[in-house]
């Protein structure tokens, strides 16, 4: 089974084909997708696809990016979401110090929050870092101090230093189409470095188009692309990255029930 951890089918470059997107999805092998919250005025489209769909399960948070604009969210507000049906995570939340849509302070505040959701939760973090490599492993070092929690560094295309500290923390990682770009050998290197039995896949559509789709739109049926190019990075078997991916996705999305093999 092919999964896609991460997708942001609510959001509007879907509008038009949002169903056939979901079909194509389907036909190309994808038997689960997890739907990510960027920020909660947008949360009951998220969770209304989750619910509308057998096979799509959703998160609940908001993006650095949206950091200015839920400066009042506490962690009982994360968690009452957090308790309805069909929500598995928490986020996607974290530090992006590249666009700076929000103060970097604030970022790091609500940032916290989020952390301390997943924590009292037990839910996996969804953690999206961007040249803020020194700052996320301070906090996340720090939190880790306080009390532990369990979290996946989506899309990594980061530092070496900090995925290896991340990882000694126990942290997942997703791999995205960035890692079939050409120019992307920095990022393979450190594909190649990950500990196996904690590395999902996702394509973060419609963002990062994996080749030969880079320059489109992105959708879930392009995830097969994405697991092919982890294989190849790693010299696993295709079969074998699809066992190993699938194996570590259920053993971070706890909440979602493992469907029994025919």
């Amino acid at each position: 089974m092919l999964i896609d951890s991460h997708v942001n089918l609510h959001g509007p470059q879907f509008d038009q084909d949002r169903d056939d997107v979901i079909a194509r999805a389907r036909e190309a092998g994808v038997g689960m997708m997890v739907e990510i919250s960027d920020k909660l005025s947008t949360f009951e489209a998220t969770h209304g696809l989750a619910m509308a769909h057998p096979d799509i399960w959703c998160t609940v948070g908001a993006h650095p990016h949206e950091a200015k604009d839920h400066q009042a969210v506490t962690a009982d507000d994360l968690l009452a979401l957090a308790a309805r049906q069909r929500v598995v995570g928490i986020g996607e939340c974290g530090l992006d110090f590249h666009y700076d849509l929000s103060p970097r302070e604030v970022q790091a505040r609500v940032f916290r929050v989020h952390v301390e959701a997943a924590r009292r939760s037990g839910l996996p973090l969804v953690v999206h870092t961007r040249e803020a490599d020194d700052d996320m492993v301070r906090i996340l070092e720090e939190e880790q101090a306080i009390g532990p929690f369990r979290f996946l560094m989506h899309c990594y295309t980061s530092g070496a230093e900090l995925a290896e500290r991340a990882a000694k923390m126990g942290a997942w990682f997703s791999v995205s189409g960035i890692a079939t770009f050409k120019a992307a050998e920095d990022v393979r290197q450190v594909i190649r470095a990950m500990p196996a039995d904690r590395i999902i896949v996702e394509t973060d559509c419609p963002y990062l188009a994996p080749v030969p789709y880079r320059g489109r739109r992105n959708e879930p049926a392009y995830v097969g692309h994405v697991l092919q190019a982890l294989a190849d990075i790693r010299g696993w078997s295709l079969k074998d990255a699809e066992a190993r991916t699938t194996d570590a996705f259920f053993t971070l999305f706890d909440r979602i029930p493992r469907p029994v093999p025919a």
